[in-house]
């Protein structure tokens, strides 16, 4: 692992030079993770021109679930109370000699830019802008079997609580007993709040779980995803609770799923990020839901739940293989509910079998 990271930071490193620094300093959480292994709070990476060093306030807990910093890494930890970790790691590039050294300006405050420019006035400082992002987009096999096993967890959980008694309880309970099911199953956490939504709230993205209780004849919309060893996944389905489904329950399911099933097939390497989000939204839009429907199709999952690419109407760049996605299209009717399905896949060569699936709970429309 430790070869593995060293790689990650070299790329980044080539990156710099080519731009005209000496030195990196990266400070977003699931960026240092990425280059270091581990990130516990607050800690920083700086990219030296001699060594690379991990910096970490004298505050921070290890937490297992932070993951374990690479054993090549110096790590400066601070006095506590110390410093700020950006400006330490700032004045250990000066000192090693840097001339330059470049930040994360979408990252970093205003204040902490300034505190850099005041604790090392010789350092010209330069924008990383989204280098370390760029680089996370396309994932290694290994990071992919960490996905794997995170939608492995969110799928058992997700099974345990469709067989269970459902009529009566409340979106709020639902979800707290998913996120326990997660984290019984091997999860480090959730990969998110997780969302389940009765009745008229089915269908809403991102709905937060309120008091209302399931009732017969509704539809029951969950998303829900486990956090395992950084990386994260998502799942969503739709049901309908103890009855046959009405006509119109049946229908606006099989528009959405008609969609879901349009937008993972686009999932080829070379298709434009906005050619998937198209295919799947043009059959919404073909069916009279084009009107309220949401700004993007899918996005990249990982360190982060939501990651580049942007699978939406706007985005430029073309998917590569190996780059894990969602695919989500939903669509809500106010007053009635609503139907949102969303699957974790990788893109895949058709010489490979085309884009791996994650998450693999039916899409059947189930009568609970």
């Amino acid at each position: 692992m430790s070869e593995l990271y060293a790689v990650r930071r070299g790329r980044l490193r080539d990156r710099c030079a080519a731009a005209g620094s000496a030195a990196a300093l990266v400070s977003r959480p699931a960026n240092v993770r990425y280059l270091a292994g581990g990130a516990p709070p607050g800690a920083v990476l700086l990219l030296g021109p001699d060594e690379d060093v991990l910096v970490c306030p004298g505050t921070s807990v290890a937490d297992p679930a932070d993951g374990r910093p690479d054993e090549q890494l110096r790590i400066t930890v601070l006095p506590a109370p110390g410093g700020d970790a950006v400006v330490a790691a700032a004045r250990t590039a000066a000192a090693a000699g840097a001339d330059s050294l470049a930040v994360e300006e979408h990252h970093l405050t205003v204040a902490r830019h300034r505190a850099l420019a005041s604790v090392a006035p010789r350092l010209r400082l330069g924008d990383l802008a989204g280098a370390v992002e760029q680089l996370r987009i396309v994932k290694d096999e290994e990071e992919i079997a960490s996905l794997r096993i995170a939608a492995e967890i969110t799928d058992q959980a997700l099974g345990e609580m469709l067989e269970s008694i459902l009529v009566g309880r409340t979106e709020r309970h639902l979800a707290l007993e998913l996120e326990r099911r997660l984290v019984d199953h091997g999860a480090d956490g959730t990969a998110f709040p997780t969302s389940v939504a009765t009745g008229p709230n089915a269908g809403l993205g991102r709905h937060r779980p309120s008091d209302r209780r399931v009732e017969e004849g509704d539809f029951l919309s969950v998303c829900l995803g486990a956090n395992y060893r950084g990386y994260r996944c998502e799942i969503g389905r739709t049901f309908v609770i103890g009855t046959t489904p009405a006509d119109w329950q049946v229908e606006l399911y099989d528009v959405v799923f008609a969609a879901q099933r349009a937008g993972r097939e686009a999932l080829v390497p070379g298709a434009e990020y906005r050619e998937v989000d198209r295919a799947a939204r043009h059959v919404l839009a073909a069916a009279g839901h084009g009107e309220a429907l949401a700004p993007q199709t899918g996005h990249g999952v990982g360190l982060e739940i939501e990651e580049d690419p942007q699978l939406a109407p706007a985005a430029m760049g073309k998917l590569d293989a190996c780059v894990p996605v969602t695919v989500e299209p939903g669509v809500h009717l106010p007053g009635r509910g609503g139907v949102r399905i969303d699957d974790t896949l990788v893109v895949r060569p058709e010489a490979d079998g085309g884009p791996e699936l994650l998450t693999i709970t039916t899409k059947e429309l189930l009568a609970l």
